[in-house]
């Protein structure tokens, strides 16, 4: 099989789909890789270390996208990408369908197979290739909301920590997953008081178990999450519905009840956003304020720390990529299974069912 991995172009995205040994392994097994000159520049990989594991090297993208039977990206085809897709070529990318009506209109009007890393799950029911992503976001969110808790950010002037005979910042997580119990413990590790909220009782039961003394576990309910806005200095939307547009837990009155200065870190952005007043930013441009909170909604917050992302990724994606182009296209989503729950779209039909139902399209599920 004819693979390529092309450049992203997404702003401020310096992650690269595959590793040279990655190409190794898929050119040791009969195929041809095909990898866009500069592609791993961002995340420090240079164009002779893949030439010497076997790649071959394009100018362009269009060029890539022309020829390659399958396209292997990290983030969704951008709209200047979407005319190079042809009909039949299959992509294997994060796509985040329920974020966007458009991207999902497009894919399926290019004919092209769709295979979202963010549901595919394994044998045991696992999101494998959404968890490193969502490890890395969820460390960076206590990361980023420390910095623009800072007066000059337009943040209350708050160091997590606290000092000794001042409190610690107050920080409020919303979802108990990988990104939350991420989240928490980089948050704990800084002495901060924190608070994960979930609705899964087996799961709030887990976290008590392994996390710090200075994180409580909290059943989340609409009482609870006003309460903790309330007393919040930082607020962590880390909520998933796999597939599916995430839930919005904050109304834009809930913004009254908070603390002027406030952060909010909406890693749910990806999936449309958990905050109603959330909205797609750049790690160019990454916050603005709404009733003097400060937002943050970065789509592709690993992005920005390519060399450790990109890594953390393609050691995830690339036996996925090798059973793909092993089995084959067709078979992969043909028959039952982690390759086939990735699809969602195939053949100018929508195939998951919690895209179709976000956007009120009809669904063929492979």
């Amino acid at each position: 099989m004819r693979i390529g991995v092309p450049a992203e172009v997404k702003a401020d995205e310096y992650r690269v789909a595959m590793l040279p040994v990655g190409v190794e392994m898929l050119v040791a097994a009969g195929h041809r890789v095909v990898v866009q000159a500069g592609a791993g520049l961002g995340s420090g990989i240079a164009d002779h270390d893949y030439l010497r594991a076997g790649a071959e090297m394009a100018g362009s993208a269009a060029s890539i996208f022309e020829s390659a039977e399958l396209i292997v990206k990290v983030k969704e085809p951008q709209p200047q990408e979407w005319p190079l897709i042809r009909p039949g070529t299959a992509v294997f990318t994060y796509f985040h369908f329920a974020a966007s009506r458009e991207l999902t209109e497009a894919m399926v009007a290019s004919g092209a197979t769709c295979f979202a890393y963010e549901t595919l799950r394994d044998e045991r029911g696992r999101l494998p290739l959404l968890t490193p992503m969502s490890e890395v976001a969820g460390r960076m969110s206590i990361q980023e909301g420390a910095k623009y808790l800072e007066r000059p950010q337009m943040g209350r002037g708050i160091l997590l920590a606290g000092v000794p005979g001042v409190p610690p910042a107050h920080i409020t997580i919303l979802g108990g997953g990988v990104v939350g119990a991420n989240a928490a413990k980089i948050a704990a590790g800084f002495g901060a008081s924190v608070a994960i909220l979930d609705v899964n009782l087996d799961r709030l039961r887990y976290l008590d178990d392994t996390m710090p003394a200075n994180v409580n576990v909290l059943f989340s309910d609409r009482h609870m999450i006003l309460e903790q806005l309330k007393l919040a200095d930082l607020v962590v939307g880390a909520v998933l519905l796999p597939g599916a547009k995430a839930p919005q837990l904050v109304q834009r009155d809930d913004l009254r009840t908070m603390r002027s200065g406030a952060v909010m870190i909406d890693v749910a952005i990806d999936q449309g956003g958990c905050f109603e007043t959330s909205r797609p930013t750049t790690h160019g441009d990454p916050t603005y304020l709404i009733d003097e909170i400060v937002h943050y909604c970065v789509t592709n917050m690993p992005g920005a720390v390519g060399r450790t992302s990109t890594y953390a990724l393609c050691n995830a994606t690339l036996p996925w990529v090798m059973k793909l182009v092993d089995a084959g296209v067709a078979t992969s989503v043909a028959e039952p299974g982690p390759l086939q729950s990735s699809v969602n779209i195939h053949d100018h039909r929508v195939t998951n069912a919690a895209v179709a139902k976000c956007w009120g399209l009809p669904t063929d599920q492979a």
